[in-house]
């Protein structure tokens, strides 16, 4: 795909890797819709980018919330061309620690968003018959670990759902889907986790191999870049030093 000129809508474009993302699109002369909760954040990203920015007002955990940014992105945009789903959290517990409000919350944003912002997006790809989404998972959705239940479900949930999408809208619509699986990356992510058991038993300093936000974007511009015949379904990401 040409980017020049291509509607993007990003979620979560407040955080590292949604902000590392749009800077690479806007470079590659994309046109952006930034989304997130909070907009003070993507105004301040806003100021660094030299094409056409929308700010939109999107919590991805809520129907009617990301059904009026879509309503808003679609008066502006009839054609949305890429969607790239990036919002999402990671309040890591043990199962034991009983955390059953985070870990519904993890399930209602990292799975359900995605399903509100493809029943938002889908309409106008279908029409136009082409689109690129490309779904942020995780290693966490292929290699589980203790402590890491609920969100490594909710990861592998996407990358199950990125593969059922290529099966249904790929072949009768020309839409492309790719799962992008990253290791550990350099962001604030971790800040959600509460399970002081948890907290107490990892090791989240010192000499960590992790990947840069600006990582995940250099692959999220190849996926996009490859040409019609192409659809990159998985990319998976780690630091270098991790197997």
């Amino acid at each position: 795909m040409d980017l020049k000129n291509k509607v993007a809508i990003i979620t979560g474009a407040n955080g590292g890797i949604g902000s590392a993302i749009a800077k690479k699109l806007d470079e590659n002369g994309c046109r952006l819709i930034l989304t997130a909760r909070e907009t003070d954040d993507l105004k301040h990203l806003q100021k660094q980018l030299n094409n056409t920015v929308q700010i939109i007002e999107m919590d991805v955990s809520s129907n009617t919330s990301v059904e009026n940014a879509f309503k808003q992105i679609l008066e502006k945009n009839p054609n949305v061309d890429i969607l790239i789903n990036v919002a999402g959290v990671m309040p890591l517990t043990y199962l034991k620690n009983l955390h059953l409000e985070e870990w519904l919350n993890t399930i209602e944003v990292n799975v359900k968003g995605i399903l509100r912002t493809l029943h938002g997006a889908l309409p106008s790809m279908k029409s136009q018959k082409s689109g690129h989404i490309v779904n942020i998972a995780s290693v966490d959705g292929k290699e589980l670990y203790e402590g890491g239940a609920v969100y490594g479900a909710s990861k592998a949930a996407i990358i199950a759902l990125s593969k059922a999408m290529r099966m249904e809208l790929s072949p009768e619509f020309n839409i492309k889907v790719t799962s992008i699986e990253p290791g550990t990356v350099d962001t604030d992510l971790r800040q959600d986790i509460t399970d002081k058991e948890l907290l107490d038993d990892k090791d989240y300093g010192g000499d960590e191999p992790m990947l840069n936000p600006e990582d995940i974007a250099r692959a999220v511009i190849f996926a996009l870049s490859e040409p019609d015949q192409v659809n990159i379904n998985e990319i998976l990401i780690k630091p270098t030093g991790k197997s």
